[in-house]
This record gives C-alpha cells, structure tokens and sequence, in this order.
C-alpha cells in the first residue's frame, strides 16, 4: 500500500480536446498504428522469406523498419488508452521509461542510416572490395552498435532525472520526450552539456557522417558513366529522403523545449504527431516503391500473375 501511495503520477497536458474527440483521435491513430504494422511487417517479411534480398543493404532497410515498429509500439498503445481515459496520466517512472526508449530508438535510427550510406559508400565507390568489407559479422557488429550504444547513453540522463526534484506534474505532452526536463526545479549547466554531448554523438556525428559518404558518392558517380550515376540515384535517394525528414521532426523536437512558451498548443499537438506518424509509415512506403527489387516482390506478393 506504501508503494502505491509513493507513486509519482505526471498529467500529460498537451492533448486538446480529448473529452470532445476522443473517438476521433483514437480511430484515426489506432488506423495509423495498424497501418504502420502492417506496411512495416510486409517489407520486413519480403527480405526474410527472399534469398536476393539477403543483402547488407536490405538487412539495414529490415533493421530500419524493425525500429520504427519498436518506435511506435513505445508510443501508440499509450495514446490510444489516453483518448479512452478521462484522465491522462503516467507513472513518473514509465514517464522515464517511454523516455528513454524513444530517444534510444531515435538514436538508433541515426546509426542506421550511416552504416546504410556506409554500406553504399563501399558499393559503389569501392566494388571490387564490397564482398571482403561488408561480410555477415561486419553488417552484426553494425547492428549490434546501432541498437546498444544510444540505448547506454540515453540510460544516463534518463537514470539521473530518476532522482530530480519535481516541481510541476504536467507534462506540456502527449508522450514523454525531452519536455520532462521542464519538471524539474532546476535544470542544471553540467546536466545540459551532458545531453549536448549525447545529442553530438547519437545525431550530429551519423549524420556528418552520411553527409560526407554521399559527397564522395556523387563526386565519384558524377565522374563514372551514366549506368554508376543510375545506380548511385536508385539506391541512395530513398535514403536522403528519409534521412531529411527524420532530421527535421528530431530538429524540432530539441528546439522545442526552447521554444514551448512560444508555440500554440494546437500546432504544438499537430508537430508532436507528425513525429510519430511521418517516419514510420513514410520509411516502408519510400523502400518498398524506390527500392526495385522490393518493388517487384511487393507486385508479386499483392498481383500475382495468373497462369493461363
């Protein structure tokens, strides 16, 4: 009974009108959750059940979409229970929790598209050398790293706020990202620089990273023939896509504690959604009709050919 009693409960309060459009939010998320599900579960089956696609390239694409079901299974269930409760409220500690998973996921995210535009960096800028570098135990370590070493960093500020002072239990959100700092009584110098040098090396540096492999990719495609141009547009474009969207909702969702005062709680709810609706029903969307190989098994898993 202690127990229960000592639990510290956070109000999410950044929902508008739930007692007004409960249904309709759950209908149109609960869609959105299935939806994401499925489309990410089919390409995901597509690259297990074929043998051609059991390449390092589709391994990081099946890696990419294994984290965005993971993403939002952290987010979805939590939201849709809210739009059916009259109040919406988190544990403090599950409040950590999503936190942490959100973020390490995030992270995770970010190193797998370096190790995808390193991976097309090798192929096409050095091919004869592609079979000795990117073998089975290279793309494991990548996986391994890309899944392990945000989720260890994250655990630290996540683990630290455990212990923080509260001075407010309304959270300005439907979920529990980097708003929970504004609980605090205070909010540290030292605890700011931590989280800099996180953000630096679970976001920041992939992303140089990747910026600097597509340099080197469209500064040796555009000197090679036409057919390695083609080849370089085909495979990397849907990487850039998603790696430009998925910047741009991250790039908001830091500057946003800055910026919460300043930002309507309509837009602020509209930004927040798009973060977990965009990327993880954009990703199996952009591979499965840029990526030609899984197009053409997505044909032939939906409009097979009839035999005459």
């Amino acid at each position: 009974m202690d127990d229960e009693v000592n639990v510290t409960y956070v109000t999410l309060g950044g929902h508008v009108e739930v007692d007004k459009y409960r249904y309709v939010y759950f209908v149109i998320m609960f869609t959105a959750f299935i939806l994401i599900i499925c489309c990410n579960s089919t390409i995901i089956y597509l690259i297990w059940t074929h043998q051609n696609l059991h390449e390092p390239m589709y391994i990081f694409i099946a890696a990419l979409l294994i984290n965005s079901v993971l993403f939002s299974t952290t987010i979805y269930p939590k939201l849709l229970i809210d739009f059916l409760s009259e109040k919406q409220i988190i544990s403090y500690s599950a409040c950590l929790f999503q936190f942490h998973v959100f973020y390490s996921l995030g992270g995770s995210e970010f190193l797998l598209l370096a190790a995808m535009s390193y991976d097309r960096y090798v192929s096409i800028c050095k091919p004869l050398q592609y079979a000795a570098i990117m073998k089975k135990t290279t793309v494991s370590i990548f996986l391994v790293l890309a899944w392990i070493l945000p989720a260890a960093q994250i655990a630290v500020p996540a683990g630290l706020n455990a212990n923080k002072k509260l001075c407010s239990f309304i959270l300005k959100g439907i979920f529990c990202n980097n708003t929970v700092y504004k609980l605090h009584c205070v909010i540290s110098e030292s605890y700011i620089i931590r989280d800099l040098i996180i953000l630096v090396n679970v976001a920041l540096l992939p992303v140089l990273f990747i910026l600097f492999t597509y340099t080197r990719i469209l500064i040796i495609s555009y000197r090679s023939s036409r057919e390695v141009r083609r080849k370089a547009a085909q495979t990397c474009l849907p990487h850039l896509i998603v790696l430009i969207n998925f910047s741009c909702l991250c790039a908001y969702d830091v500057i946003v504690i800055r910026l919460e005062s300043d930002i309507p709680k309509p837009v602020r709810l509209i930004m927040t959604l798009q973060v977990v609706l965009y990327t993880p029903l954009f990703n199996p969307i952009i591979y499965g009709l840029k990526m030609k190989e899984i197009s053409k098994h997505l044909k032939k898993l939906f409009c097979p050919v009839q035999p005459k």
